[in-house]
């Protein structure tokens, strides 16, 4: 199977990205992305369409089965993960492959995706002490919990840009398992939720149909408005 790539270059330090197209082949009709950039950065002497040397390609990878989301990125315009890219249904075209375009660029396709970590640290989404779990919710818990935090669902949605109040879906998965365990006390998640989230999605539900893990977004959404906003709503009137 023969390809060719396109991929977005670019060094440390540098502003803006550049080209570079590369030939590969490979006999293995199941392999994705991530096993041709492994491949590549395994190949000495390893050249592009013009003969020019190709060095490392930066980019991120840890589990190459789907579970941590670490190797994210944009494949032929689409986020999606390397790991589960095919590239037997994309090789009739060049393959594409630049780097997630809502967080900084450190090199080549790796992003540094702090953002979303930073974010849940200043919402503070922790219990401050012990819950019981609630087994009307368990199911919900459970779907949340598989968000990969890759930052996919930052990529499509048409609300979210870095350092902007609104924190996007990836904030959305941890807060809503511990919003229906919050104590009546602990209000403040409540009211963080419903400005860093709740006020700023358009409920264009881009993040579900992008999502590498396929969460019920929109459940998720119900549920932790219901337990964010109407309940606190009710209890106001």
């Amino acid at each position: 199977m023969k390809l060719l790539f396109e991929i977005a270059r670019r060094a440390p330090g540098e502003d803006r990205s550049r080209w570079q197209r590369i030939p590969w082949e490979t006999q293995d009709e199941n392999a994705t992305v991530a096993a041709a950039l492994r491949a590549m950065n395994a190949c000495p002497g390893l050249r592009d369409e013009k003969g020019e040397a190709v060095g490392r390609i930066e980019w991120e990878c840890s589990c190459l089965q789907k579970k941590c989301g670490a190797c994210a990125m944009r494949i032929n315009g689409v986020p999606r993960l390397a790991c589960d890219a095919r590239l037997a249904p994309m090789a009739k075209k060049p393959i594409r492959l630049e780097p997630l375009a809502k967080f900084p660029v450190v090199a080549d396709l790796r992003v540094d995706r702090r953002v979303m970590m930073d974010a849940l640290r200043e919402m503070k989404s922790w219990l401050e002490r012990d819950a019981a779990p609630d087994e009307r919710t368990k199911a919900l818990s459970y779907e949340a919990a598989r968000c990969l935090q890759c930052g996919c669902c930052l990529e499509v949605c048409p609300n979210f840009a870095p350092g902007e109040v609104f924190a996007g879906t990836a904030a959305l998965a941890p807060l809503s398992r511990l919003l229906a365990l919050l104590p009546e006390e602990q209000a403040e998640l409540r009211e963080t939720y419903r400005r860093r989230y709740y006020e700023g999605c358009g409920k264009s539900l881009a993040c579900r149909d992008i999502c590498p893990a396929g969460l019920d977004v929109e459940a998720l959404l119900v549920n932790s408005n219901g337990a964010a906003v109407w309940k606190r709503r009710r209890k106001r009137g």
